[in-house]
């Protein structure tokens, strides 16, 4: 396998199976993103409030991804693009650049994104056995991810505007998770300390559910009726 260190123009290559994991945390991504008119792809950065700077993705879907892993509460630090993987199958040398590395608190995760529609090609379900089986020689997880549900992917979207915890009243914030939030809608939620702009209060709510300070369902569109439960 190849690693981008952080000047991009270093290239290490190392063996797979000893590639030390704190190498991969600070590598640079394999390719950087371009722009070209009538690009099938739109590629962008993302600021990602779990690694406080900027990931890249090069399409929608990769960007949702980075939204889900950025929610997550046991994801401690993306990496985009992280490795070119290297494996010698059926006699040739393969190559393939996952889309994303999680550090977990279950462990590493290794990250392709495809559209479901391609999920059954050949040459991309070859790709993609081959790099299983070299993900798990680790111990280390391996995630095909596609098209998520849409009313989830929309709640995240909307709380990801809530993501930035330096444009947040830390009194504020203090003041709701000294409150009861366990069992309250999301109304009565936004009603709490009534001395302070209503606004405010509704944001630092935002902030909290984002944060995983409580949670509650997304699996229908976000209203003032759900329940804060929370956090386990």
């Amino acid at each position: 396998m190849s690693v981008r260190k952080t000047d991009e123009s270093v290239v290490e290559d190392l063996e797979w199976a000893s590639v030390p994991l704190d190498l991969l945390r600070k590598a640079q991504p394999w390719r950087t993103f371009r722009w070209h008119k009538g690009q099938q792809h739109y590629s962008g950065t993302y600021w990602a409030a779990t690694v406080r700077d900027h990931v890249i993705y090069e399409s929608r879907l990769e960007l949702a991804r980075l939204l889900f892993a950025d929610f997550a509460p046991n994801v401690r630090h993306v990496v985009a693009q992280p490795f070119l993987l290297k494996a010698e199958v059926e006699g040739k040398l393969r190559r393939h650049i996952p889309d994303y590395l999680l550090l977990t608190d279950d462990g590493p995760v290794v990250v392709d994104v495809k559209p479901r529609h391609r999920l059954e090609r050949p040459k991309v379900a070859f790709t993609f056995a081959w790099t299983r089986a070299a993900v798990a020689s680790r111990g280390w997880r391996y995630e095909v991810w596609s098209e998520p549900d849409l009313h989830e992917l929309e709640n995240i979207r909307f709380l990801a505007g809530y993501r930035r915890d330096w444009l947040f009243d830390p009194g504020l914030l203090d003041g709701l998770r000294a409150c009861e939030l366990e069992g309250r809608s999301l109304r009565e939620a936004f009603r709490l300390l009534p001395d302070r702009p209503r606004p405010l209060v509704k944001s630092a709510v935002l902030h909290l559910l984002w944060s995983g300070h409580v949670t509650t369902e997304l699996d229908r569109p976000l209203s003032s009726g759900h329940v804060l439960r929370r956090a386990a």
